[in-house]
């Protein structure tokens, strides 16, 4: 789905915009990361490496207009979607939703007075993951190093573990790697970008995919339902995660993960994460560039077994 296609699911006042800006602008051809629609502020594009603010105001009106189209004019249908804050559409774009939660036993049973709506354009970048297969992969083995990649919000790693999925799923010939089983667990439906049970984004041809799913419980129903080789989700960070991920490892398989950070230190300060470092579980920590391009490497750990700490590699 291109972007132009993407205005359908905004009223004619909006897409009309978007339609005359991205066909008139020298920026038609730059990539798109988010359209953002707050009630009572104007329309921001995002690019990815600048915004443009456009001049009209969003109203209330045009705002639930545009979740009626996203919700197929059936919001009841996508009412735990939306509790979860968030409706991924064909294509695997994400809309992101903010409002007035209603809260019922520590639980979001639903999001009234809508304020906000953010897109965020989905992409997958085939290839972006070639320069970390050196480090992830284990030829010896024809298997992989158990591997956290960490970066700050924004910074790629949905996208490189998104193609280091693919890759390892598919094998990689030039390397003489065999494709392995691979289980993902996509819970905000952002790496496989599933749309109704399909997968939008290529993950590979032996990767099974449950979405929608918290990651903890869907770690643990692959193990035991699809004896993957590998398991792999994104941004873990909670006790539950931590626990299904010490699961895995003590099941033998192997797993890559991504977490929020931008050093060791960072890591550190979660208790949680902290704990599965302390551990040894994991060979290598791969940190990612805080700049544009994304997904550039800017350092990467080793796992020392003998005196079980990391160093930098090379």
């Amino acid at each position: 789905m291109s972007i132009i296609d993407l205005s359908s699911y905004f009223p004619d006042s909006i897409s009309n915009s978007i339609r005359k800006y991205l066909s008139e602008s020298e920026e038609k051809n730059v990539a798109l990361e988010e359209i953002r629609l707050r009630v009572g502020k104007p329309m921001i594009l995002k690019f990815n490496d600048h915004e443009r603010i456009y001049n009209n105001i969003v109203t209330t009106e045009e705002v639930l207009e545009t979740l009626q189209y996203i919700c197929e004019n059936s919001i009841y249908s996508y009412q735990n979607q939306i509790c979860n804050g968030y409706v991924t559409i064909h294509g695997g774009h994400r809309i992101g939703i903010v409002g007035t939660s209603v809260v019922e036993k520590n639980k979001v049973v639903n999001l009234k007075y809508i304020s906000g709506l953010n897109f965020r354009i989905a992409k997958q970048v085939i290839g972006c993951s070639n320069k970390l297969l050196s480090y992830v992969l284990n030829l010896e083995n024809n298997s992989i190093y158990n591997s956290m990649i960490i970066s700050p919000p924004g910074g790629g790693k949905t996208t490189m573990l998104r193609d280091l999925v693919r890759q390892i799923s598919n094998g990689v010939p030039k390397k003489e790697f065999k494709g392995l089983n691979v289980g993902l667990v996509d819970e905000r439906g952002e790496l496989a970008a599933g749309y109704k049970g399909v997968a939008q984004n290529d993950v590979g041809i032996k990767t099974d995919i449950l979405d929608n799913i918290p990651k903890a419980i869907g770690m643990k129903m692959l193990i035991r339902s699809m004896t993957p080789d590998v398991i792999c989700a994104d941004e873990v960070g909670s006790s539950d995660d931590i626990e299904a991920i010490n699961y895995a490892m003590c099941s033998g398989v192997k797993g890559i993960f991504t977490a929020h950070g931008s050093s060791l230190e960072d890591i550190t300060l979660n208790s949680c994460l902290n704990s599965l470092l302390n551990s040894n579980i994991f060979e290598r920590i791969i940190f990612l560039a805080n700049k544009y391009p994304k997904g550039e490497i800017d350092k990467v750990y080793s796992l020392n077994k003998k005196n079980s700490e990391y160093t930098l590699m090379e």
